[in-house]
């Protein structure tokens, strides 16, 4: 089964391409059994759950007007049978962490009944941008890395079959980074975001993507600005994080950089996962 992460940059704007890239992996027989979806940029009440249902696709989303906003999209065929709707197919959702009042929606999570397979806890995350080191905003940032820590311990706890997929808004490496010297000390770089990431390695959590051999200068965030994209001036910033008990069944990881070529694409490209049933 393959699992997936992206940013979509607006799901109303991006919807003809996750619709897109969502059945030509199905006709590649690589067929997405799961993602999760970042700033969706729009409420609750303007999700296509119609359009996505059409296509095969159950979702549980936690929306919010203009910013932010995930979900986790699953498709049907992948389900155990008791899986027929949203409520028995999206189990013990928490929208939000417990721990950390915010009116952001950057947290969406739900243990999903795979057919074939024992459940799997999926984190819909997307991590605070923090502007700049010297804002209030990376203040923010850090606060909420901290507290993401201790949900996520408290999380693996009671679902050892857990992935964190998402926008980190952190390269964790130099390896992540197309100029190190030009980024050294920035936001997204900077020395407490790598510590954190570290962090959440430390709660037992593995980078699906450098569990494999992969290509230099492989990112999955190109900015818009001077030809970011056409030039490779990206970042590693978006991530599949594995507990100990997926790690053992992933057999891929990558970065699929197809439709961030396509027309109007989103700045981000969907990274994946691959997980063995047996």
């Amino acid at each position: 089964m393959r699992i997936a992460a992206w940013n979509v940059n607006s799901l109303k704007v991006r919807l003809p391409h996750l619709l897109r890239w969502l059945q030509d992996q199905e006709k590649k027989q690589q067929a997405i059994d799961a993602v999760c979806l970042q700033e969706l940029k729009l409420t609750d009440d303007k999700y296509p759950h119609k359009e996505l249902e059409a296509a095969g696709y159950l979702s549980l989303a936690a929306g919010q007007k203009t910013y932010n906003g995930v979900a986790i999209i699953v498709r049907k065929a992948a389900l155990a049978p008791i899986a027929t709707d949203v409520n028995t197919t999206f189990l013990k959702p928490v929208r939000n962490m417990p721990n950390f009042e915010d009116e952001q929606q950057r947290i969406l999570a739900a243990t999903i009944p795979f057919t074939g397979m024992q459940p799997i806890r999926l984190v819909s995350a997307y991590f605070p941008n923090g502007q700049s080191p010297d804002s209030e905003k990376f203040v923010y940032k850090l606060n909420w890395l901290t507290s993401l820590q201790t949900w996520l311990a408290s999380e693996l706890e009671q679902n050892p079959r857990l992935a964190l997929l998402g926008d980190f808004n952190i390269a964790p490496a130099d390896e992540d980074v197309h100029d190190p010297k030009a980024w050294e000390g920035q936001n997204l770089v900077s020395p407490p975001e790598r510590n954190a990431f570290q962090s959440l390695v430390g709660l037992g959590l593995h980078d699906s993507f450098r569990m494999f051999e992969q290509a230099p200068k492989t990112y999955s965030w190109w900015d818009y600005r001077m030809m970011g994209f056409r030039r490779n001036a990206g970042l590693r910033i978006d991530h599949i994080l594995l507990s100990d008990a997926l790690k053992e069944k992933c057999s891929a990881s990558i970065v699929d950089k197809e439709p961030r070529a396509w027309e109007q694409p989103s700045d981000h490209a969907p990274v994946i996962a691959q997980i063995k049933k047996s």
